[in-house]
């Protein structure tokens, strides 16, 4: 797949990733055209409707079909639903029963009580936290102590990580062939480290790596392939690309796994998505900010708000980083322009803090609206981005102050 394909609704998007995991090879006599994916990756910002999309590729899996005639359910997922089937029981009347309650009539936790997965979950959940849980299937509630202390409140985090561990075990019994669940195909998972830590995300997508990689070379009892698919997004960019990373490189003795990786987009929280691999470049996503931010910038058609002085800055930072420096002075100083690099810099200090934050979008006044464009067409211009066709339009240059 190459360049930018746009959807009108989530149900193409989702055909479309469903072919990317099921094509069949094809090569010509140079080179191969098309290559199966045992992975997805997706990269996209938040209120991109990642959430939706995981909800209508499990749906998409059980609708009647000719080859489905019975709308059997294909995918296993994890996403901001999967959480809600646990809820929390802070027992405020005696403040000593405090337990997380399961929902056992959800097809997630089926034959959970023959799958024996304590020691599993633990063996997850001790390389991120150090407390430790009971299940009790016959009320379907998990008690968590810690040291001396029973019947502990955990942190939202402590109990996301938790719930994280628990699918990382229901998936390795899926992979095992485990008769209850030789109804899954695909595994889809959306976002599963919210709260957590930089230093535990990196932890938790090095072991979904591992599983990933485990998923793809699967295989039946008699050697013919069998592997598990699997869609996987995310708005962390940092998880994005340490599991792209892991994924991507080869292990000695493991067989590599094919994937595939995409940016998805909703231009201006538009209906349509834009998918874009990204196979060479896991940090598009900062490309398709500056093609926001030249949209915004238009003179005809945009509109220019006060925080987005904090987006280009933040780019602007990433871009020093990339070269090896430290702050945005290299970037300033790459502009040849010594008379006018003080006064960006204060502009870019000044207007992308406090008052200006995102959470309270102030319209820019004309002169800002003037510096900024100065700054942004230079910034492009020097460092010589090819920006994409997600948004065509590109400010003019703005050659005086005013």
């Amino acid at each position: 797949m190459s360049g930018i394909r746009t959807y009108q609704k989530l149900g193409t998007l989702v055909t479309r990733l469903r072919y990317d995991l099921n094509q069949k090879e094809t090569s010509s006599k140079k080179n191969v055209v098309n290559i199966p994916a045992s992975v997805v990756f997706l990269y996209a910002y938040n209120r991109t409707g990642k959430t939706r999309l995981s909800m209508e590729f499990k749906d998409a899996g059980k609708r009647k079909t000719k080859k489905n005639p019975d709308g059997k359910a294909d995918t296993l997922y994890f996403n901001a639903y999967t959480e809600d089937l646990f809820i929390w029981e802070n027992d405020f009347d005696g403040d000593s029963a405090r337990h997380l309650k399961l929902n056992g009539k959800s097809k997630f936790f089926e034959a959970l009580t023959d799958l024996a997965l304590d020691v599993t979950i633990a063996g997850y959940l001790s390389n991120y936290a150090d407390f430790k849980f009971d299940i009790d299937y016959d009320e379907w509630k998990v008690t968590f102590s810690k040291d001396e202390a029973d019947n502990i409140k955990i942190s939202r985090g402590e109990e996301n990580i938790f719930i994280w561990c628990l699918f990382m075990a229901i998936c390795e019994r899926v992979l095992d062939g485990h008769a209850s669940y030789q109804w899954v195909k695909y595994l889809y998972i959306d976002d599963p480290i919210s709260s957590l830590d930089d230093n535990n995300a990196i932890a938790v997508a090095c072991d979904l790596a591992k599983l990933l990689r485990r998923s793809g070379s699967r295989t039946e009892d008699n050697g013919d392939p069998a592997p598990i698919k699997v869609v996987f997004s995310t708005h962390h960019a940092l998880f994005f690309n340490v599991m792209c990373n892991e994924i991507g490189r080869s292990k000695k003795g493991e067989p590599k796994v094919k994937h595939k990786r995409f940016f998805l987009h909703r231009p201006n929280s538009e209906g349509r998505y834009t998918l874009r691999a990204t196979e060479d470049t896991p940090y598009f996503h900062h490309i398709a900010t500056l093609a926001e931010l030249q949209k915004a910038a238009d003179p005809g058609t945009g509109t220019l708000y006060t925080f987005h002085f904090n987006a280009l800055r933040s780019i602007m930072e990433k871009t020093a980083s990339f070269f090896g420096h430290t702050d945005i002075s290299f970037c300033l100083k790459a502009f040849d322009n010594d008379e006018n690099e003080a006064l960006f810099n204060r502009a870019l200090n000044l207007l992308s803090h406090g008052k200006y934050a995102i959470q309270e979008p102030t319209l820019m006044g004309e002169d800002n609206q003037n510096l900024f464009r100065q700054i942004l067409y230079r910034f492009i211009t020097r460092f010589q981005f090819d920006l994409p066709e997600i948004l065509a339009t590109r400010p003019a240059p703005v050659d005086t102050l005013p």
